[in-house]
């Protein structure tokens, strides 16, 4: 599927030969598409398509038609080691093949409301990257002129002083730092703004309560609470901790043959925004475990059991860190082994309500 163009297969029962056209990609001609699978194959058709930019929208038009549509992870799809050709109908053949066979994963889209969520919390990591190269670029050039701030911290108002202070010879190096300036004072408030929206979101049902859930956690703040609950949108899909873990890759690859085991870092596959978010709060964990103001207010009027799992957690991490930094390995080792086994505690809290109504 592309933007403009929709390359479709049908494999009817058992037959070998697809049959293949294309369609416009509009929302009219795929709802003219689910009209004709339809006359076709009635209340037994069933399609797929992969998962990719054009996000979720063929799937929500046509399930509003009654035809059952599945969007597929690409990583998953099964590939032939001598396959060297690639096209648009090849790959809709395949995809035909491998859907009827039963051997593609399905993958869970969010609902409209935790895309838009989910998509605030992108636009958020992506304005903040906007603003480090802004600073950047500011640094390098002054760098570049021979001026390096050394008055303490950076990007305080004590530094936007000396910057504005600084005197040019030339009016193109005037140009230039008070652009730079500029450019960073609407990244900051750009981030403000989005920042302001997405804690009002955070305390709205239905994120107010799985957010403040993890607030209890030392380390997650509204920020990463929300992004972790608006990126995996229902931890109730996940049937164990660990195969959360591994779908935020955070375990370990592995080669084995024989007898031979030969494990490596983690997967790193699956949703990288959560895996960096939890791997930045595990960095606070080599912190002695105490309840500092900050996470005392967060956690006024939570359960008592989820605070109980959460000073669990912070108390068990804390020892995991050292541990593994005193028998040798290096700090970013153990921080990704304290992320991981945070996972596991974050997907206790969240999947417990679903627990217990499995058990009633």
């Amino acid at each position: 599927m592309h933007k403009e163009r929709i390359a479709v297969a049908v494999v009817r029962g058992s037959a070998e030969r697809a049959v293949e056209w294309e369609v416009v990609n509009e929302a009219g001609a795929v709802r003219r598409l689910a009209r004709r699978l339809a006359r076709e194959r009635g209340a037994g058709v069933s399609c797929c398509y992969e998962a990719g930019p054009c996000g979720y929208a063929v799937q929500r038009v046509l399930q509003e038609t009654g035809v059952r549509c599945a969007v597929v992870a690409p990583s998953l799809i099964p590939v032939r080691t001598g396959d060297r050709i690639k096209t648009d109908r090849r790959d809709a053949r395949k995809l035909a093949e491998l859907w009827r066979a039963g051997m593609l994963t399905e993958v869970v889209p969010p609902d409209e409301a935790e895309e838009a969520v989910r998509d605030l919390c992108r636009w958020r990591e992506a304005v903040g990257r906007d603003l480090v190269r802004s600073r950047h670029r500011l640094t390098k050039f002054l760098i570049r002129r021979g001026m390096r701030w050394q008055g303490g911290s950076r990007w305080t108002g004590v530094q936007r002083t000396w910057v504005r202070g600084l005197e040019w010879d030339h009016e193109a190096d005037r140009v230039v730092i008070n652009e730079m300036v500029l450019a960073i004072d609407q990244h900051e408030a750009r981030l403000s703004s989005v920042d302001s929206v997405l804690v009002e979101l955070a305390s709205q049902p239905p994120w107010a309560e799985r957010v403040g859930w993890l607030r209890c956690f030392f380390g997650i703040d509204t920020l990463t609470a929300l992004t972790v609950v608006a990126e995996l949108h229902g931890v109730e899909r996940f049937g164990r901790a660990r195969h959360l873990m591994a779908y935020l890759g955070l375990v370990p690859s592995e080669r084995s043959s024989g007898a031979r085991v030969r494990r490596g870092g983690v997967t790193k596959t699956g949703n990288a925004r959560v895996r960096r978010v939890l791997v930045e709060a595990a960095w606070h964990y080599r912190q002695r475990p105490a309840v500092y103001r900050g996470l005392q207010k967060r956690r006024e009027g939570q359960p008592a059991w989820v605070i109980a799992l959460a000073d669990r957690a912070h108390q068990r991490l804390w020892r995991r860190y050292w541990r593994l930094t005193r028998a040798g390995k290096t700090p970013q080792v153990a921080v990704t082994a304290v992320a991981r086994e945070l996972v596991g505690f974050i997907w206790a809290v969240l999947s417990a309500p679903h627990q217990l109504a499995r058990t009633a």
